[in-house]
């Protein structure tokens, strides 16, 4: 099993004299540069002019500055801006005014994983990447508790390059729950793979399969929305409150006889041939290459295809359930 380091491994006061460059100011960015703050670390965030988030971070107590002028005065830089604009930020603003010696510090191991930022022999560079959204990072450190982590080194110029890690990790709560060591091969591979064939791509196509079966076959819509989407976290959270097993166990003896049975029919030998050419596909960095293109042509594809799946029925049917539910929150997402 891999190594599993928690607070007792670390010592935060490897941070002490140093100011740490949060680059963005999103949903890590925020809970990154909040949590540090309140241990005790001395952080500085980065947006360009105009980012709508300059205000919120100086409201939160933050000194503000370009990625330049941060670059300038940083000992440690984490770039929690997207994947596909970090190369940019590196190459024209961080890299040319970066200390001779500072620490290179990621989230997700895309950018340099696949060669868009290419980092001086000088520096120590390494990935400290929650296992959770950043409202949830910080939420849980504002609780006394922490999310996973996964950690990773990628250069360690300096020799203490992990123990700088283990620190930041520490920093934003993640060694009270624990921070597993990994490589940035396996966790940008496996992340990209667990998003597209399981979490996200995956998910979302077999609720909307099962929805269309349905109505197709003459259900209403109400109810095949009930049944494919709506009850997906109820089986979700036993899932994350105990695996698979606690979920079996929890459900009806007919649930779990037609999970035995039917299962396999749907995610069959032909599913896990595509699986494994999708996470072939990610490791010889194609999907990388496309997504990189995908950018660069101002996303017309994506742009289209989430126009799209904004009028699905499935959607149209979702918005007027939820609001027969007073207890949900309403939300809507933008224009894209």
């Amino acid at each position: 099993m891999a190594k599993v380091y928690y607070d007792m491994d670390a010592n935060l006061k490897v941070l002490s004299g140093k100011t740490v460059a949060v680059i963005g100011y999103g949903s890590q960015g925020h809970a990154h540069a909040q949590n540090l703050k309140e241990s005790g670390v001395t952080v500085i965030v980065a947006l360009h002019e105009g980012s709508k988030s300059r205000e919120t971070a100086r409201n939160d107590g933050f000194e503000v500055f370009s990625p330049a002028e941060a670059a300038k005065r940083a000992d440690i830089i984490m770039f929690l801006v997207p994947d596909h604009i970090q190369a940019d930020v590196y190459n024209r603003e961080v890299a040319p005014n970066m200390k001779e010696d500072a620490v290179l510090a990621f989230a997700h191991g895309f950018a340099v994983h696949f060669g868009q930022v290419t980092p001086s022999k000088k520096n120590d560079v390494f990935m400290i990447a929650p296992k959770g959204p950043g409202h949830i990072v910080r939420r849980m450190y504002e609780e006394g508790k922490g999310v996973p982590a996964l950690v990773a080194v990628y250069q360690n110029a300096s020799g203490r390059a992990m123990e700088i890690a283990l620190a930041y990790g520490v920093g934003i709560g993640a060694g009270r729950a624990g921070i597993l060591e990994t490589t940035f091969k396996e966790e940008t591979e496996s992340d990209l793979f667990g998003e597209q064939a399981v979490l996200c791509g995956g998910l979302c196509e077999l609720i909307k399969a099962g929805f269309y079966t349905l109505v197709e076959a003459g259900y209403q819509p109400e109810v095949a929305y009930f049944e494919c989407l709506h009850e997906v976290k109820l089986i979700v959270d036993l899932i994350f409150e105990g695996g698979l097993s606690w979920m079996r166990y929890s459900v009806s003896d007919t649930a779990k006889y037609g999970d035995a049975v039917s299962g396999r029919r749907v995610i069959d030998d032909a599913a896990r041939a595509n699986m494994r050419k999708i996470l072939s596909e990610i490791q010889d960095g194609t999907f990388a290459k496309d997504w990189i293109l995908e950018n660069r042509a101002g996303r017309p594809r994506m742009k289209k295809w989430v126009a799209a799946e904004r009028d699905q029925l499935i959607e149209s049917v979702g918005r007027d359930l939820r609001s027969m539910m007073p207890w949900l929150a309403k939300k809507e997402a933008p224009e894209y």
